[in-house]
């Protein structure tokens, strides 16, 4: 198995620490969260930072841009800068030599089925050019399963698999998310899973809480090829980090 972290739990920190601190600590993986200072737009213009990528022998996964984005806005505006913004995410996931891209799927704000429904192909229209760019690019894309609320698409494992196939593209499995449906097993008979995203909740709400510290059966993240450990604090990586090797009977 190769464990990794998102920078979620080092934010602010520059790559360089980062993937010292991944390094030092024995993890074969890491994500960026390109939120703030790791957006990928004034990234690219500042490609002198990204050649420290070649010196470290990480597997590097990008999580695009989410906050204030939508791929299934019902505003075309919305959905436009959307996927501006997965392509440059795209484009550095060139630039650094990136397995993958994770993205999420998209929400929305009205909660009627006519506007779900309606939202659903607007991702869909949406995610699969994404995807058809980031195979020009040979980038893998990935678009990510919600947690169990109507508000959010890919919300249930049908959906998810749905969305996948529909795009065209990979899943990553959200283990936490999948915690806040009643059958989180459901996530793993999921075809094209590239990678999977790690925490623990009390199975009503996504927590972000280290692995052992809600309900997740630990049992269904046993033998995973690919987990990235996603909690907001280091400290906390590194406790889930000591359950995930025990589990697999692995060393620290």
């Amino acid at each position: 198995m190769k464990c990794g972290f998102s920078s979620l739990a080092l934010f602010m920190n520059s790559f360089e620490m980062m993937l010292d601190q991944a390094t030092q600590d024995g993890f074969q993986c890491m994500e960026i969260l390109c939120e703030g200072p790791y957006w990928p737009r004034s990234v690219l213009e500042e490609c002198g930072s990204l050649e420290v990528f070649q010196s470290y022998d990480l597997d590097i996964f990008l999580h695009a841009p989410t906050v204030d984005l939508n791929p299934a806005s019902i505003n075309s505006g919305i959905r436009e800068e959307t996927r501006r913004q997965m392509e440059e995410t795209i484009d550095l996931a060139v630039k650094i030599e990136a397995k993958a891209i994770t993205t999420h799927p998209g929400m929305i704000r009205r909660l009627e089925e006519r506007v779900r429904l309606m939202a659903i192909d607007f991702a869909v229209e949406n995610l699969t050019e994404c995807s058809e760019y980031a195979d020009s690019r040979g980038i893998c894309f990935s678009i990510e399963n919600m947690p169990n609320k109507y508000t959010y698409l890919c919300n249930s494992a049908l959906e998810h698999a749905f969305m996948v196939d529909e795009c065209g593209c990979k899943a990553t499995v959200d283990m936490g998310h999948a915690n806040t449906t009643d059958v989180p097993s459901e996530f793993l008979n999921i075809n094209k899973t590239i990678y999977y995203h790690l925490s623990d909740n009390n199975g009503l709400k996504d927590q972000h809480l280290p692995l052992g510290d809600g309900s997740l059966d630990l049992n269904l993240i046993k033998n995973l090829k690919v987990g990235i450990i996603e909690l907001n604090s280091y400290e906390s990586v590194l406790k889930s980090k000591k359950v995930l090797y025990k589990l697999n009977g692995l060393g620290n």
